[in-house]
């Protein structure tokens, strides 16, 4: 099959993303498809496209949202306007460094968070500085 007639339809880059997400290796998803078609001529894309797909799209996303979470964790504070707690865990690394965390609730009732910090010190100053 040509490259230019190869092409993965939107339900089939929702299965591949929800078997990623799974934890399903590509291959298996792959044979998943081929059996639910009746075989690989009735698909109009290959194994290869599959792990390209997810290599691409899918594993590029979750490294991109790590750099977007605050952005969106931001976005929702000023939807919902609520910060539920503020909270300090003591010595959680090898650097004594006092790991801070805003957590929010969305609208769908699940924990958010919002923000977070490392602190040198838990002085009145530096939480002030922190929460302006």
């Amino acid at each position: 099959m040509l490259k230019q007639h190869r092409e993965l339809s939107m339900s089939i880059r929702r299965t591949i993303e929800n078997n990623e997400e799974a934890g399903i290796r590509p291959s298996k998803t792959y044979q998943s498809f081929v059996a639910a078609t009746g075989g690989h001529r009735e698909l109009n894309f290959i194994e290869k496209d599959v792990k390209n797909y997810i290599t691409r799209e899918v594993r590029n996303v979750s490294e991109q949202e790590d750099a977007k979470e605050f952005g969106k964790s931001r976005a929702a504070f000023e939807y919902f306007g609520d910060v539920i707690s503020f909270d300090t865990t003591y010595n959680t690394n090898r650097y004594n460094l006092v790991c801070g965390s805003f957590v929010g609730v969305n609208h769908h009732g699940q924990s958010t968070l919002l923000g977070c910090s490392l602190m040198k010190n838990e002085e009145i100053e530096s939480f002030k500085w922190l929460f302006q």
